[in-house]
């Protein structure tokens, strides 16, 4: 029995999941805690893995890593990292980002790197590296992602010899998803210079081996990771509640939407992953839990206990900035609340904010030519009892949810097993039975979220 490992090396933390590679079954697994905040020391990540990877990674034939992405990590002449990564939530970049999208238009960006740049994105933080961080950009030789790090270390490599893939590349704005390639004017028009970039491997390749011998393969962004884990097909659409809210789908044909609600990123298998993220998910429930003294399951209570329209609360859940819409200085604002709003319609407001935010996400990937035929509930968030009830409601389909898993790390581990194969085709590992959810389409509560999001749209431009 081959065993293989994958690693999800996330925002919050490190999972490490050990699989059996013919049929995915989990074998054993692992978890350790990275640092709070929008950037983080690399060797953090890497401790991280050690922790959450011992005795596992050493019965492992072949390793991935899923990793976050869009984070800077910037290495000088030596190899040594430069300065603390910055993260894929970290906003201060927002006036790069607005600069270098009227330097040439939101149009020729999207044309030549399938994005329109927003704080997120690594192009935009190695503009704000040249402008604020001089000391530090001069001393830069190569910029890589954080999964393209950890592969790099588990290798013993090099930046010379450092690789990534589609998906996490298309993530960077200086990648073309359509070409395949690497836009080296638009690194330059960020950064000021050339920089040494990784290789872009194949989906499959084995591109080291750990010193301990076991095959590495090139690894893969959180998303791709997930929808690889979860054996994506075209027109399935997946609705992830993390730290950040995701909706994305595999589609067959590059995207390039120039209003930048779309993403048009790679997938890890050779097709393309448009993509809506959203900076506030799960943290936005946590945040009313705890203005209302909730545990979890009273919260679920108190928002399940409110009529849909949550008594005419609507919430537009901006609490830490945004980025779809990209609105990076916004604030939450809570609308139409009167003497008799109760705790139960604030909690159901929080639930159907955050939802409705994530159906947008649905509308935008519509707009590009992938609509539904099934949506898929994952993440952090969606094992929230009124999260479950809310959604069909809020999105206006029925939803499925697949079983509870680490889809990032058990997609990491697919891809390790497939490269460990040499197949043309990723294994096909069975996930289990999915719940159907359903409910009756709340339409009230999508006008009432519009009505808000578009009022404070206008808001912003009149300031």
């Amino acid at each position: 029995m081959s065993l293989v490992a994958g690693v999800d090396s996330s925002t919050q933390s490190t999972k490490v999941l050990l699989v059996e590679s013919e049929t995915g079954e989990i074998v054993d697994s692992g978890r350790a805690s990275h640092p709070e905040g929008t950037e983080c020391p690399p060797e953090a990540w890497w401790e991280a893995l050690q922790e959450a990877g011992r005795g596992i990674l050493d019965r492992a034939e072949a390793v991935a890593v899923s990793g976050q992405q869009h984070g800077m990590v910037a290495l000088d002449a030596n190899n040594e990292v430069v300065r603390p990564a910055l993260l894929w939530n970290d906003t201060r970049s927002a006036p790069q980002a607005e600069r270098l999208t009227a330097e040439s238009g939101a149009e020729a960006w999207a044309d030549d790197t399938g994005l329109v740049l927003a704080a997120s994105f690594t192009a935009t933080k190695l503009a704000w590296l040249a402008e604020h961080e001089p000391e530090n950009a001069a001393r830069t030789a190569s910029v890589m992602l954080p999964h393209d790090w950890l592969t790099m270390r588990l290798r013993g490599a090099s930046a010379a010899e450092a690789t990534t893939d589609r998906s996490d590349a298309s993530g960077t704005g200086y990648w073309s998803p359509r070409t395949g390639a690497y836009v080296p004017e638009r690194l330059v028009q960020a950064f000021g210079r050339e920089l040494a970039l990784p290789r872009v491997a194949a989906p499959n390749e084995i591109v080291g081996r750990t010193p301990g011998g076991a095959a590495v393969a090139p690894g893969t962004g959180d998303n791709a990771g997930a929808a690889l884990g979860l054996g994506l097909e075209s027109g399935d659409v997946v609705v992830s509640l993390g730290t950040s809210g995701t909706v994305f789908g595999v589609s067959d044909v590059p995207a390039a939407d120039p209003s930048g609600l779309v993403a048009g990123f790679a997938d890890a298998t050779g097709r393309y992953l448009p993509l809506v993220c959203t900076l506030n998910a799960a943290r936005v429930l946590d945040t009313f839990r705890e203005l209302l003294g909730a545990d979890h399951a009273e919260f679920d209570a108190l928002a399940l206990a409110a009529e849909p329209g949550s008594g005419g609360l609507t919430l537009l859940p901006y609490l830490d900035g945004e980025r779809t819409p990209n609105r990076p200085s916004a604030t939450g604002v809570l609308a139409g609340i009167t003497t008799g709003a109760t705790r139960a319609d604030l909690a159901r407001a929080a639930v159907e904010g955050m939802l409705s935010a994530q159906a947008d996400g649905l509308a935008a990937l519509a707009a590009q030519g992938l609509t539904a035929s099934r949506v898929l509930l994952i993440g952090g968030a969606s094992a929230s009892e009124a999260v479950r009830r809310i959604a069909p409601t809020v999105f206006g389909v029925e939803v499925d949810l697949p079983p509870s898993a680490e889809y990032v790390a058990l997609g990491a581990a697919k891809q390790a097993a497939w490269a460990l194969s040499g197949a043309a085709q990723p294994p096909s590992w069975r996930i289990g039975d999915t719940e159907r959810l359903t409910g009756k389409a709340a339409t009230a509560v999508s006008e009432q979220y519009g009505t808000l999001r578009d009022e404070t749209a206008s808001w912003a431009s009149h300031r």
